[in-house]
């Protein structure tokens, strides 16, 4: 039944790597099952017979769909199936799309759709980097031209060692979290995350991935040499050279001169009138087809033109290749937000926000790994006012979720640790004004909201990016440093690097070339080093020396202490009652984890010390000599019963209700009074007598020494 049914095996960084085809999904242009390890990721790939009409783009989708049943869960939504891809299967396609998609040709407009399914997850092996390759096997073999094959890898470092496709246990020590991809020359995609990761330490571990991929590339072009199908004849849609020509002699100069200027909008302005020109003059003479057409032909004139100035050494706005823009840095611009940042580079501005809450405002996470709550949340929202257009808010898109996540990646390993400050972190950075690398942008802006905010951050974050000019079948190139968004529009390479004095902590790489060598890496981590340090130093380091030694009036006030593993049922109470009534009384949020780790968020931090007075109280057996301030629940004749904590009281005798002789309780205190009372003794049966009269001695004795 199966006649095309093949299997193919090699080893992996150490793993073995096996590849079924020909058995599912014959419908598709391309099918393979990859199973690595007990990981499984099916992947298939489809392409429309005709191209798409009236567009000037390669139309690639790229999806990872996650399925909870691949690590034996049951979705946590209302309706118990996978809804909306996470953000994590997001960040996958993106990671996927980018090395793939400068491999199809450029003048093709069939739609082609990639589909990797999550079947199953071993947690040793990674599911992502499986995805990616089963779309090189799946694309490769297929019908569909590509000047494939790639693979990925991740790159780990481990007690400074060097970790390819690292375990879980592997992970949980990790001080790099790369991805790289490859193909048999050159590396096509790079994006880590990393414990400030030095430049030297950083090319080592992607030169080495590189080899493993290596060897992966020739597995996979072994296999589609086997079973490939013959790549199909698509109808072209490449600008006719004798269009480009004509509009080339038309309006060149003219639009060398609208270009030649460091402001968007007036290069906007100019561009308009020479658009207008092409069309009035050339639409009748190339029919229907025409205006599209002719819209692109200046879309090349321009890249044409930006790209010999650039590679000639000059830049549109005039600066030099390795100058930045003109930088400014300010923070507390918002009032009663707990921390604000505005950064601004050229024409491009990032105003983020850090809000500050308890530990159980952490997001909880519904996916496949080992992560279940992510307690700082960095979101980025790109509004059409940014770059001078109208269209409608939508929420965030892929390209939010990913920059998001690339200044999440940057800051989060200077955070401190929860112990250290007890709080989840949500910083959001709207995008005010774009002219380029707002990504970067956000990173240095979060710096200064964090700063702002009072998080006491290791170190200060700054985030850069570095262009690049290649030339068609030469090894020569040129890189330049702080790209606007012409550049980037019409360059070769988006590398953008976030960092510290100390290290590199977050990187993505963005190509449309075929790939990149070791030299171009190098020179591009050098030039992004060298602005990422003049950054800090003078720029956000000069707007805030340091981060404030507190947090905001408007900030909740933490405080967190540990009750025995034991002890965490009598804090919380039958049904939550002690819990919810210490909330209730203190005007707090209480958090207590499996651990013991109890967290206390009030407004007041009178209240939080309260709170957590009443906390450890009940954790711990009351200790004689100690001072607790009680609430008055009960009356007799030969005394007062005292509550210092939920379930616990102790007797207040009349003869230590006060320093003088009392006839009658009632004439001292009365039901629901708050009071100081010193723990005295505890009896053999547990039962605890206090003092009022000697906690108030020793209070006063306490303020006279202070005052002396």
């Amino acid at each position: 039944m199966f006649e095309k049914y093949r299997v193919f095996e090699t080893t992996y960084a150490g793993r073995k790597l096996v590849v079924e085809t020909g058995k599912t999904c014959e419908l598709s242009n391309g099918s393979c099952w990859v199973r690595y390890g007990d990981t499984t990721v099916m992947a298939n790939v489809t392409a429309s017979a005709k191209p798409r009409d009236g567009i000037d783009f390669f139309p690639l989708s790229v999806d990872y769909e996650e399925r909870m049943y691949s690590v034996g869960r049951i979705p946590g939504s209302f309706t118990k199936r996978e809804g909306k891809p996470s953000e994590k299967a997001i960040l996958t396609s993106r990671m996927v799309d980018r090395p793939i998609r400068p491999l199809f040709p450029k003048d093709m407009r069939n739609d082609v759709s990639v589909v990797m399914t999550v079947l199953s997850v071993d947690p040793d092996c990674s599911p992502e980097i499986t995805g990616m390759i089963a779309t090189s096997i799946a694309i490769s073999i297929s019908d569909i031209p590509w000047n494939g094959p790639i693979a990925g890898i991740s790159v780990g470092l481990v007690d400074g060692e060097i970790v390819l496709n690292p375990t879980l246990e592997q992970r949980q020590k990790n001080d790099l979290n790369l991805t790289v991809a490859g193909s048999a020359e050159k590396i096509v995609m790079i994006e880590a995350g990393a414990n400030e990761v030095d430049e030297k330490t950083m090319l080592n571990a992607i030169l080495t991935g590189h080899e493993e991929i290596k060897k992966m590339v020739a597995f996979i072009a072994d296999i589609q040499k086997q079973i490939g199908k013959e790549k199909f004849q698509f109808e072209s849609q490449e600008i006719p050279h004798e269009m480009f020509d004509e509009v080339e002699a038309l309006v060149g100069e003219k639009v060398k001169i609208a270009l030649d200027t460091n402001d968007k909008n007036v290069r906007d302005a100019r561009m308009k009138p020479i658009t207008d020109e092409v069309h009035e003059t050339l639409d009748e003479k190339y029919g229907e087809t025409g205006p599209a057409k002719l819209d692109e032909c200046l879309y090349k004139l321009q890249k044409k033109i930006v790209r010999n100035w650039l590679y000639n050494g000059k830049r549109v706005d005039g600066r030099g290749i390795d100058e930045i823009r003109p930088l400014a840095a300010e923070v507390g611009l918002v009032p009663r937000v707990h921390g604000s940042g505005l950064f601004t580079r050229g024409q491009t501005q990032v105003l983020t926000i850090a809000t500050l809450g308890p530990v159980g405002d952490a997001q909880k996470l519904d996916g496949l790994d080992e992560e279940t709550t992510k307690r700082y949340m960095h979101q980025y929202n790109f509004p059409s006012y940014s770059v001078g257009e109208t269209k409608p808010s939508r929420g965030p898109g892929r390209r939010e979720i990913g920059h998001g996540a690339l200044a999440e990646k940057a800051l989060v390993p200077v955070l401190p640790s929860v112990e250290e400050f007890p709080y989840a972190i949500r910083m959001v950075s709207e995008v005010l004004s774009s002219n380029g690398s707002t990504s970067q942008g956000s990173i240095c802006g979060s710096t200064l909201a964090l700063m702002d905010a009072g998080v006491p951050i290791k170190a200060p974050v700054a985030g850069i990016s570095c262009g690049l000019i290649t030339l068609p079948d030469s090894d020569d190139f040129m890189t330049m440093v702080d790209i606007q968004g012409l550049e980037d529009f019409f360059g070769d390479m988006d590398f953008k690097v976030g960092g510290t004095h100390k290290g590199i902590t977050a990187i993505q790489v963005d190509i449309k070339v075929d790939g990149l060598t070791p030299a171009i890496i190098e020179q591009a981590f050098e030039k992004t080093r060298k602005a990422r340090l003049y950054i800090l130093d003078e720029i956000i380091l000069k707007a805030i020396p340091a981060p404030r030694e507190e947090v905001g009036e408007y900030a909740p006030k933490m405080l967190q202490t540990k009750v025995p593993v034991d002890k965490i049922r009598d804090v919380i109470g039958s049904g939550g009652k002690v819990i919810q009534k210490i909330c209730a009384e203190c005007d707090v949020k209480i958090d207590i984890n499996e651990e013991g780790n109890v967290f206390v968020s009030g407004v007041s931090m009178e209240n939080t010390r309260k709170a957590i007075q009443i906390v450890e109280t009940i954790a711990n057996d009351p200790e004689i000599g100690a001072i607790y301030k009680g609430k008055v629940v009960r009356l007799m004749n030969f005394g007062a019963f005292v509550e210092i904590a939920p379930g616990k009281d102790g007797l207040v005798h009349i003869s230590q209700l006060d320093n003088h002789r009392v006839e009658r309780v009632e004439d001292v205190v009365e039901i629901g009074d708050e009071i100081v009372v010193k723990v005295i003794e505890i009896d053999k049966q547990g039962r605890i007598n206090l003092s009022r009269k000697e906690a108030l001695a020793d209070i006063a004795a306490k303020k006279k020494s202070q005052q002396d």
